[in-house]
């Protein structure tokens, strides 16, 4: 017995050692973090094969967080500081919920002795404080415990969907001994049901003008092309759903039909002429405004492919099979039989826009689009610019364009640099609203201080663009708190050791993008647009 408890004791690490050799059995080979009294015995004598990444905010942390894990396909791990600095992740931690990105959370706590105390820094009930946009929560019962809780949260985070999970570790926890945890296997691939399957096929078989819509659960399952191939033999048209948060459809293919609007008659409207429509990857639907929903009156059959259950179950019409994206796809595309439908025609993209000043967000985007390498990734937050978007900056397909689900501003600049830390070799484009660049500025620090292959495209018409259409829509006037005035991006990015440009006249903005999209760093182009109010969801103005 004393031999098997002296073997026994030999054996425990450390909290924190049996926490990094997790951390590296995992693949992880980052962690991003803003350190504070609280996680300092983590961070201590930081062993030189894990990348500490620093950010300058938490709500930056997260965001950079998200776009690395979505970039590797892995999740990420955090290391926040106890309850001030999880409150301020929360804006962030809400969109990777939404983006169904897989991330692990940490965050420091009090020591054990103290907390009834109510000791500075303390979180009281500090696993409640993320829900619900965590999938698992959790502060361990004892020290011993935080490696397997830790061990869960990855596991957790990384099944279908995909989400963050969070584990509040006290600040005595991380010296005291524990058993090792070996790291498992565990399978993430969902099959769908066969007879499920096979009444997809016949509705498909059987259909005259049959729609598919694709959403970001496609590109996640890098299942692009077997997209491409399902619309190929289907001869379907293809729409992307709203809100679409990813590339999952090559925008310049011929049966390529365009992007559905979250007005529920208009997106109506656009599929009233088919009567079949698959789903897939996405919910049934996303809408942002109030109205009546004809689609779901009967008269057209709906399917929907998810991997998400609650999607799935909150789905108000049809058939829901719930698999991941590459098998189901997989075995759809091996059950259909040859159609003799004609192809469905694709959408006729307009002519180039013409140069004017000031510059037209159209001019802009076209001139942009035209000078991006192509691989670049693209990584938006300029949500009242995306109808022109979406006409003349067409994305290619897989890992292409990225964009945050929840509509919470403050996402995409710092998850462009952890797309960047992700994608070392390609470049990673970040296109942003001037009131959307201001909410995570300090992110430019973090991708400064690293070089990164990034360029960051300021849009700046001096206000809110989508609340000022907003407005004209809900037909409110005398809003205030719309416009920013002063704002210098380029003196920003300088102070924080960017290149950085302004353009203000057309003539000058293809050279400057050129330039920046060159520059072997991290670049900021600032580009002073017509401040015309966009439309948004058909309103006139």
């Amino acid at each position: 017995m004393a031999r098997e408890k002296s073997k026994s004791a030999r054996a425990a690490v450390s909290v924190k050692d049996a926490t990094l050799d997790l951390i590296r059995a995992f693949g992880i080979k980052k962690v991003f973090g803003n350190p504070g009294s609280t996680e300092l015995p983590f961070l201590s004598d930081w062993p030189d094969d894990i990348d500490y990444v620093l950010g300058l905010q938490e709500a930056s942390v997260i965001g950079m967080a998200d776009g690395y894990a979505q970039a590797t396909r892995n999740a990420s791990f955090v290391n926040l500081h106890s309850a001030a600095g999880v409150g301020h992740a929360l804006g962030n931690i809400y969109t990777a919920h939404r983006n169904q990105t897989p991330m692990v959370i940490t965050a420091g706590q009090q020591a054990r002795s103290i907390l009834p105390l109510q000791a500075f820094l303390y979180a009281e009930r500090a696993s409640e404080f993320p829900r619900p946009y965590v999938k698992f929560s959790v502060e361990p019962a004892r020290a011993e415990d935080v490696p397997a809780a830790i061990a869960r949260a990855y596991y957790v985070a990384m099944q279908p969907p995909c989400g963050p999970t969070f584990v509040s570790v006290p600040i005595d926890d991380w010296t005291h001994p524990a058993q090792p945890i070996a790291a498992r296997q565990v399978s993430r691939e969902l099959g769908p049901d066969a007879n499920a399957m096979h009444e997809l096929v016949v509705a498909l078989s059987k259909s005259k003008k049959p729609a598919l819509i694709v959403g970001p659960g496609v590109d996640r399952a890098e299942a692009v092309e077997l997209m491409v191939q399902v619309a190929e033999k289907t001869k379907a048209a293809v729409w992307v759903s709203p809100f679409s948060a990813r590339c999952s459809f090559p925008e310049r293919h011929p049966q390529f039909a365009g992007f559905l609007h979250a007005s529920p008659a208009q997106l109506s409207d656009a599929l009233r002429e088919y009567d079949l429509v698959v789903v897939i990857g996405a919910p049934v639907f996303t809408f942002h405004v109030e109205g009546h929903a004809s689609i779901f009156d009967g008269d057209t059959a709906i399917f929907q492919i998810t991997d998400d259950t609650t999607s799935a179950a909150v789905a108000p019409i049809g058939t829901s099979i719930i698999a991941t994206m590459k098998p189901a796809l997989t075995l759809l595309l091996s059950l259909l039989p040859e159609t003799k439908r004609a192809a469905a025609p694709g959408r006729i993209l307009p002519p180039p826009p013409d140069a004017a000043d000031p510059i037209p967000i159209d001019f802009l985007l076209h001139t942009l689009s035209r000078a991006m390498p192509s691989d670049a990734m693209l990584v938006e937050e300029a949500p009242s610019h995306r109808p022109a978007m979406q006409k003349f900056l067409p994305m290619r397909g897989q890992d292409s364009f990225y964009t945050m689900a929840s509509g919470g501003l403050g996402h995409s600049l710092p998850a462009s640099v952890g797309m960047a830390l992700g994608y070392p070799d390609r470049r990673t484009v970040c296109l942003i609203g001037d009131g959307s660049a201001m909410y995570s500025i300090q992110a430019l620090w973090t991708a400064a201080q690293r070089k990164l292959p990034l360029t960051v495209v300021v849009i700046n018409n001096s206000g809110y663009g989508a609340m000022r259409s907003f407005s004209q829509v809900m037909q409110v006037r005398n809003v205030p708190g719309l416009d920013l005035p002063g704002l210098d991006f380029v003196k920003l990015a300088e102070g924080m050791g960017c290149d950085a440009v302004r353009v203000s006249n057309a003539a000058h903005l293809a050279p400057a993008l050129a330039r920046g999209l060159q520059h072997p760093g991290v670049s900021l182009v600032e580009v002073i647009v017509d401040s015309a109010v966009p439309v948004l969801y058909g309103q006139k103005h």
